[in-house]
Formats: structure tokens, sequence, C-alpha cells
């Protein structure tokens, strides 16, 4: 059986025009373990397609993880027979999946060969290893490449300079003495300054059989992000935490930026008392104010005049104003101090016309003169200018107010100015580029009781009616239970809805009957104003039922007139309150940031300060790729009612927007929620979708306080083909407690308000409400100004968290298996004592038992001391950066693709039906494995429910006689005896067992139990 290593070459785009006349001739070369193979030629194209599939031997499996793969794309040149670099890429050998399914298309950025290359694109590659049955073919004699000059070729030291270092502990003895080898070999030739190794997204490798030499971590140069791996691997222990090993692509990736928080400055910096999370951004501010005795340029007499603000190739315009010697423009223009290319900033005042708009006057301002303002100084006041001429001489040609001055992100300015960034935005659409912070509306729970109906008319006076009341309230519907005939019905039913301030939705009440299956007809109906309805706090009475008249349907024109005839009408009786003491769940419960009732009279006083900062985004995947492979990102971040949305970032794939946001805490134990998406409606979009790139969840719980973390967070997304990692969010989080024994006293308190537990609400409504408060949330934040759209809010709420999936199920299944492991290691740890796995170990326990049974005082002592001594031990292994997403927890990587389209199916579904077909027998195969285990856990209940139920006479008439024996027995002897005999006989010596099953586990086995009564 042969090894074999296959490299799929894909695709590439972006390349390097080398050949002089703007395209490029494009070949792949892959080497790796002395072994050189390339693809075919593609003819002037930057964006290729190879799809081709490269096979190398691997001549020691164990080896793998030393070996480098590297693939070179160059330009072919016939004329000259000379290839040109166009770039390469180096993967290495130990994140290569074992399994074809297991591995995933990559794409790599091309590296320089040296400091002087000209290098750009990418290459898309998939590269996995498989096990080959067929004898190794000989060796084809392959044709070695040139040796590179001026930055090393293929036998440059793969692990110089790599900036992606991974802490491994888990390496064989052999794969130490390989490597040092390898490295003794590399190290006599020639070495390059910098190569970069990619670690592609690799299946887990399986643990070898030899015993693992620990080995001395990578010491990380100054300035090297290493991952943030903290998972090691060891031989399962009871006492240790178990903690999952982690895909390097997706764990978190700790950095060092220069923040004011980490580097402590002095406290009479003022940058160090709002913005210490966040690297500081300087930009020049402009603030067009006004114009005033501006001249007339028109021949009619008119002026239409605007603003054009200049820096370098940036310019920004305000809007024009029609015929007005005097505008008000009120418009701030910030241009980062990064991309300034002029020293000199030109105001300019024009007039709007048809065919050439004509110069007013301008001002000029030298940068070196230009104020410094940081917060909280004043704002600066702004000034009148005399405008110049062309020549600068200062004529009669108006005034205009201005204000320029340096500043930071800090200022109060930044969220409603005009960037420089944003340049080819219209005026219109500038408004969904800026940031802005959103509040949810408030919400209850409106509690209707529907509780009986008189005097009820049917329109066919010869039958009774068969009654429903129907309920109404804006987009929720819902019915009671068909009452008895007769005109007088009674129901009690209980119905529930969402209601949000402000009150302007109304309760349609509609009384209907059930004329036949699928025919309705209305008997009456009344219109109740939200307002109305009284308010209820906590445990408090409910309020009084009240009669409420129910009047026809009858036309728009004669309403009035059916009002003054009608003397007589129907009543129903109805109780309503608005449930204040709950918590209205908008969120998943498991990932829930607030749980605070709805009335603000109930609510606890804070604990402490949730600071935010959102500094930058690296390697984002291009969402628009049919636009020109950009991505205009934005984040949104949501913890509590509060939303925040920051500005969008246009044509970039690492994006850096340095805010910083705060928010207070009442728990703990909630989460934050940071999403990021590619903003579609730069230039109005119509009905287009935000794109979803990523998201990000902290539990505060799991931080310490006044600790700034800031790392990397990958961004994955679960998509029909396929787990897709979008890039990295960089984030800095600070949690800052101003109340500790409140924060201690709250891990005793309940995780809701006190009426979730006085009066629960039903299990059948939780999931029906929850989804309708998402709704309301969603349609309330997408009618502000700007709009946060419906899809990015229902992404940060996990609108569909409650659908049906496959890959999820079994999560949930491993996740279960995984707690058991603990009491399995615990269980096989006891049935090591009782067989004498390790005699010393038995003895010492035995001499524990003898020592508790003699001193009964000291067990619950000794528990509470091991469970102490336990979380001693582990707080040496406890995570020290915080929770993210988990793609293996997840079962994102192993999915399957038709798992995934059926995750991603709509509902109902709208597939073939033999794809249906296909996706029921599955699940009824899945369902009947669950079907099993349950009627197994029904079985064993039912046969202890048989011990003494007398459905086996003889087998309950030996129990009892067995207990009446055992209780004169123990009664007449001592405690400690009985104790000791006992365990002694469970801590027995394999050579007094026996391999047969005992008398109780025969006896309970033999018991009844009610399968044999069920048709099959």
């Amino acid at each position: 059986m042969m090894e074999k290593l296959v490299v799929e070459v894909l695709d590439a785009s972006d390349l390097k025009p080398k050949d002089g006349e703007g395209s490029a001739s494009p070949f792949v070369e892959i080497s790796f373990d002395d072994q050189h193979q390339k693809t075919q030629t593609k003819h002037k194209d930057l964006n290729p397609q190879w799809n081709e599939k490269l096979l190398f031997n691997i001549n020691d499996p164990r080896d793998l993880p030393n070996k480098t793969i590297e693939a070179v794309v160059y330009n072919d040149q016939k004329a000259g027979h000379h290839k040109k670099f166009l770039g390469r890429v180096r993967i290495s050998g130990d994140t290569v999946p074992l399994s074809e399914s297991e591995a995933g298309v990559q794409r790599y950025p091309l590296d320089k060969r040296g400091i002087f290359s000209n290098i750009k694109g990418e290459i898309a590659l998939r590269i996995y290893a498989i096990h080959d049955p067929s004898p190794p073919p000989p060796p084809a004699p392959q044709p070695q490449p040139p040796q590179q000059h001026g930055g090393g070729g293929f036998e440059a030291e793969a692990d110089e300079g790599t900036p992606l270092q991974e802490i491994n502990t888990n390496t064989l003895d052999e794969e130490i003495m390989a490597g040092d080898a390898d490295k003794k070999k590399n190290s006599k030739k020639k070495k390059e300054k910098e190569v970069r190794t990619f670690h592609s997204i690799g299946a887990e490798k399986p643990t070898p059989t030899a015993a693992p030499a620990p080995a001395p971590p990578p010491q990380p140069s100054p300035g090297v992000a290493v991952r943030a791996d903290f998972a090691k691997s060891g031989p399962p222990n009871v006492m240790l935490m178990q903690i999952p090993k982690q895909n390097p692509e997706y764990s978190l990736v700790e950095t060092s930026p220069p923040l004011a928080a980490r580097l402590r400055y002095k406290v009479g910096d003022k940058i160090s008392t709002t913005y210490d999370l966040v690297e500081p951004m300087h930009y020049l501010y402009v603030n067009v104010v006004k114009a005033r005795d501006l001249p007339v340029m028109d021949i009619t007499g008119s002026l239409d005049p605007y603003v054009e603000v200049k820096l370098g190739n940036y310019k920004g315009v305000t809007k024009h104003l029609e015929k007005n010697q005097h505008p008000v423009w009120k418009q701030i223009f910030a241009f980062s101090k990064e991309r300034l290319q002029s020293n000199l900033l030109e105001v300019t005042v024009k007039d709007k016309d048809i065919a050439k708009d004509d110069f007013v006057g301008r001002v000029l301002f030298d940068l070196t003169e230009v104020p410094l303002r940081v917060p909280p100084d004043s704002p600066l006041a702004p000034q009148w200018y005399r405008l110049e001429d062309k020549k600068g001489y200062k004529v009669n040609n108006g005034e205009i107010m201005l204000a320029v001055w340096m500043g930071t992100q800090a200022d109060e300015s930044f969220p409603e100015a005009w960037h420089s960034d944003a340049h080819n935005v219209s005026h219109s659409n500038l408004a969904n580029t800026r940031s802005k912070v959103y509040f949810s509306p408030k919400l209850y729970y409106l509690r209707l009781q529907v509780i009986e109906a008189q005097d009820l008319v049917p329109h066919d006076k010869g039958r009774a009616p068969e009654a429903v009341v129907r309920v109404q309230l804006g987009n929720q519907m819902r019915s009671t239970r068909t009452g008895p005939r007769g005109i007088n019905p009674i129901w009690n039913d209980e119905l529930m809805f969402v209601a949000a301030e402000p009150f302007e939705d109304f309760i349609i009440v509609t009384v209907e009957d059930k004329v036949g299956p699928n025919s309705m007809e209305i008997l009456g109906r009344e219109i109740i104003s939200v307002r109305s309805v009284p308010p209820r706090n906590e445990t408090s009475k409910l309020p009084d039922s009240r009669w409420h008249n129910l009047h026809r349907p009858s036309l728009v024109g004669e309403e009035e007139t059916e009002k003054k005839k009608e003397k007589f009408s129907s009543k129903i009786h109805l109780r309503m309150c608005l449930e204040a003491g709950y918590h209205v769940l908008d969120e998943s419960t498991p990932f829930s940031s607030d749980l605070q009732p709805s009335s603000k009279h109930l609510r606890k006083k804070n604990i402490g300060i949730l600071e935010l900062g959102i500094l930058s985004a690296r390697n984002l995947h291009p969402m628009k790729a049919k636009e020109g492979r950009t991505t205009d990102a934005y984040c949104v971040a949501k913890y509590g009612n509060k939303w925040v949305r920051t500005r969008t970032l246009l044509d970039t794939l690492s994006p850096r927007w340095n805010e910083q946001y705060t928010w207070e805490v009442y728990d703990p134990c909630t989460v934050i929620t940071v999403g990021v998406f590619d903003n579609w409606h730069i230039n109005g979009g119509g009905d287009a979708r935000d794109q979803r790139i990523g998201k990000v969840r902290i539990r505060l719980s799991t931080l310490e306080t006044d600790r700034v973390y800031t790392h990397y967070y990958p961004l994955l997304v679960l998509q029909p083909n396929g787990l897709k990692k979008n890039g990295e969010l960089h984030l800095a989080v600070r949690f800052t407690c101003t109340a500790w024994v409140n924060m201690v006293a709250q891990y005793g308190r309940p995780l809701l308000p006190k009426m979730h537990y006085v009066q629960p609400i039903p299990v059948r409504h939780i999931d029906w409400l929850r989804h309708q408060a998402m709704q309301i949330v969603a349609a309330r934040l997408s009618r502000a100004e700007p709009p946060l759209r419906r899809e990015a809010v229902e992404y940060m709420l996990d609108v569909d968290y409650h659908m049906w999936s496959l890959r999820r199920s079994k999560a949930n299944f491993f996740r279960i298996m995984s707690l058991l492991s603990g009491v399995t290691a615990v269980c096989k740890w006891l049935d090591d004592i009782c067989t004498w796995r390790n005699p010393v170990t038995t003895c010492l326990v035995h001499v524990l038992f003898l020592i508790l049974v003699c001193y009964p005082e000291l067990i619950l002592p000794t528990i509470f001391l091991y469970l102490f001594v336990i979380g001693i031990w582990n707080y040496r292994f406890r995570p020290r950066h915080p929770p993210h997403m988990d793609a293996r927890l997840s079962q994102a990587e192993t999915a399957h693709p038709d798992e995934l389209d059926e995750e991603f199916d709509t509902f109902p579904t709208t597939k073939p039906s033999d794809i249906v077909r296909m996706r029921y027998d599955r699940l009824r195969s899945v369902a009947g494995r669950v079907q099993t285990v349950v009627g197994d856990l029904a079985t064993q209940g039912e046969r202890a429910q048989a011990i003494l139920s007398w459905r086996d006479s003889r087998a309950t008439a030996i129990f009892i006689i067995f207990s009446l024996i055992w209780a004169v027995f123990i009664y007449v002897t001592p405690f400690q005896v009985v104790a000791i005999l006992v365990g002694l006989y469970m801590l027995r010596h394999p050579r007094f067992r026996s391999k047969m099953p005992s008398v109780p586990v025969n006896f309970f086995k033999r018991l009844p139990s009610k399968s044999d009564m069920m048709l099959y």
C-alpha cells in the first residue's frame, strides 16, 4: 500500500501582467519531497482556471508534517525559453487532511520571492492524502528547476521567518529526530529573508500508537502573532479538564496592538479617558456652516451655491441650494490623516450651472497651521473667512463660515461627517455608510383571557353556532378552541401576544361561527386599543374582567347608521393585561444578552461596564466578485437593548474601524454578539440584501475583570457548500465590575425575573412568542434612518435557531457523549480498582474506605476537600482566552453536503419529491434509533416498577422475603460491619470473581416490562 499526496490546482485570480502586453501566460509548478510537476499553460489569462490533479508519492507518512508543499506560478515565455516568476505559496505538511472528504478548497495569497518582487493575486488549491493499494511506479525523471537568485529557490528553509507559528506538544521521538536531521541538512543551504508557510484547513490526524514525547514550544519572535491554541493533548485524567483540540485555522490569534489601555498612557493624556481600547486615528475635520453676501453669477440674477472641499485627490461637495445668496449647509467633512496627499486645503464656493459651474471664491488653509482638538475639549468655534479669487486677492465675493481642526475618531463630529473613504457615495446614500446606535423597542407580553360570550346571533336562526374567537394584534393572530354549541359558549382560554411601545396597534377580537370544514361566518367584532389595557407588575392580582359589545361587520358608509339602529348586541367577556414583570425573550436562551423585566421599576442596578473596541479585520473574502472582487464591510454589535453599527469602509479587504462602544452590565451570565456584514446599499441597492461575513459571541462570565482581551476572531459562516472562513475580526474587550458584592450575589439569583417562576408561560407558547418578538424588533430597526437591515437583525438574533438540522442534532448528541465521558471515566476507574488492575491504588482505596466507614463524619468533608483540590489543580489549565465559534463542536467541518442543503432549505420545502423522500427516509432511520433507545430506557424503568407490583408474583415474593431477611440482618448487625462486608465484597480480588453476571443483575433482567404488550 502506497500513500499518495493529491494537489488539485483549481484556479488563480488577479495575477500580475508580465508579458509586456498587459497579460500573462501562467502555469503552476508543484514541488514536494524532490518531486516536481507542472500544469498546462493558460495563454493570455490573468484569471486562469486549470482544474488539474497532480499526484506525488509520500515515502514516509510519519514524516509528512515535516515536509513543505511549494506551488510556484510562472509566466511561460516560449520565445525566449524563459519563465518569469508570478508568485509562490508554501503549505505546511502538518495540515494536510488524510481523506478527500475532509479536504476543502483554500485560497492563498501569492508571496514574494524577494524584497524587490512585485507580486499580487491568489491561487486556489485543494490538498489531501490518500491510500493507493497499487504498487508504486518507478519515478519518472523530472527536470531540475533552475536555481532562483535573489531570494532562494525550492531549497529555501520553510521555517525561517514564518509569521504564523503553532505550538505542538504532540511530537513523536521519530519526528524530533527527523526534524533535527532535516534542519541540519537545510542549514547548509542558502536561506531567504522571509517565507510564509500557510496552514490550510485540515482534518485531525490520528494519534500515533507510540508514546508522545514532550517538545519545548518554539519561542515567538517579537511582533509575531502566535496562535492561541490552549488545548494540549494528553492522557485522559479524571482530575484534568478535557479541552477539545482546535483546528489552527479556526482558533484565536492573540495580539498586542498599541492601545492606551495596554500601554498605560499617562493620566494627563485625555485619550486614555475615552477611547483607550482602540488605536487613535487622526482626521482633518472641515465644518462648512454657511456663507453670506455671495455675488450674483447668472444673467438671471440668481445664485445656486455649493462648496467644494478639496485635499489632494479627495474632494467633498455639499448640496447646492437654489437661488440663495446666504446659504446654510452645516456639513462636516473628515479626511483621514493617513491618506493626506497635500499640505494645502482648498475650500471653494461654486455656482451650480447647466454647462459649467462658475467659480465664486475660495479659502486656502495650510495644514501645518491647523489646531489639534481632542475631546473633552469644547467644539471649535467656526469663523468667518473672506473669499479670495483665483489670484489670491480678497475681493468683494462674500464670506464663508468655517471651522478646520485636527482630531480623532473620539470627536463628536465623527459619526455625522462625510469621510474621504466614501468619496464616491451620493448624498442620498451617505447615511447608509455612517455609524449609528440603535435601541430595541420595549416589549411586553399581552395576556388575554377569553372567558365566555352571550346572546350570539347566528345567520341561520335554526342551528346553534359553533363559536371560535380569533384575536389579532398587528401581524400576530391566535384562536381559541371551538366552544360548545349554543348562543352562550364558554371557552376560558388564555392567549398571549407581544406588544411594543409605543402602543400604536389595536386588538381585534372576532367571534366566528364554524358553518363548514373550511367556512367561517363572522358573528361579531370588537376593536380595543392597546393603550387602554392596564399593566400588571409582578404577582399583583389580575385586573377585573370586562364585558365588551360585539358589533356586526358592516360597510363603511353604513357604519354610523347601523350604530344608531343597533339597540341590542352580543357580548364577550374578556380579561386583558400587559405583563410588565416578565422579560420578553427576543433572543435564543443559550446566548441571551438581556434578562431584565419589562418594567423599569423592577430592574436592578448595574454591576459593571462592558467596553468593546472594534479595531479592524483582515483577509476578508471578496463578497462582490462580479464588481471587481471588493467588500464594503461594516460591523454590528448587540448587547441588551442597545445595537451599534460601525461606519462602512469601502473597497477594502482589511478595514480599520477603531470604534469603541460601552454598555451597562446587569448580569455577568450574558453574551455579546458582534457580526460583520457586506453593505449592498452604497449606491441604492433596491431590494438587495446585505451579505453576512461572520459573527462572534463572547460570554461575559468567561472574562476576567479589568483585563483587556485583544484577539483576532475567525469569521466562520456555514453555507450550503460547506464551512467557509471569510476572514478574521480584531476586537478588544474589557469587562469592568463596579459592584463586586452584587455580582457575586447575582450567581445565586434566578436567571429570569420572578414572574417566569411564579406564573410560568406554557412551553408551547414560548417559541412562538420569541419568534414574534424577533419579528417586531427586526421590523422596528429596519424603519430607522439609516435602517438596520432585517437580514442583519435576523442573523444576529438567530431567527432560524429552532429549525431542524441533522448537523446540529449530531453536534448535540456528541455534546451529551462528551458529558458522559467523565462519568464513564469514573466508572472505568472504579472498575480498575475492583479488578485490581493497579494493586497499590486498590490497597490505598481499601484503607480510605475503612477509614470512612469507621469515621463516617469524615465522608462529606473528604468529598468537598476532593472537589476543592480538583478545582485548584484545574486552575493551571484554565482557558486564557475568551470563547469563540467552535467548528469541530458544531460538526461543521464533517457535515455532508446534503445535510447542509437540507439545513438551508426553506420551510415548507421547495426541493423535488425524490430528494424529500430520501431525506424523509433518512430521518426515519435516525428516529428509529432514537425510538429504540427511548424504548430501552422505558423498559428498565418498568422493570424497576414491576419489583413490587406483583406482575410477576414469584419475583415479587422472592424480593419481599429477601428484603425482610436483610431488614432483620441489618437491624441486629452494626452498620459499620455491614458497610465493611459490602465494600470488601465489591472490592474482592479477581481470583474470587466470576465472568458470569451477578445474581441481582440476573434477577432484574428477568422482571417483566410492558414491551410485550405493545403492538409491533
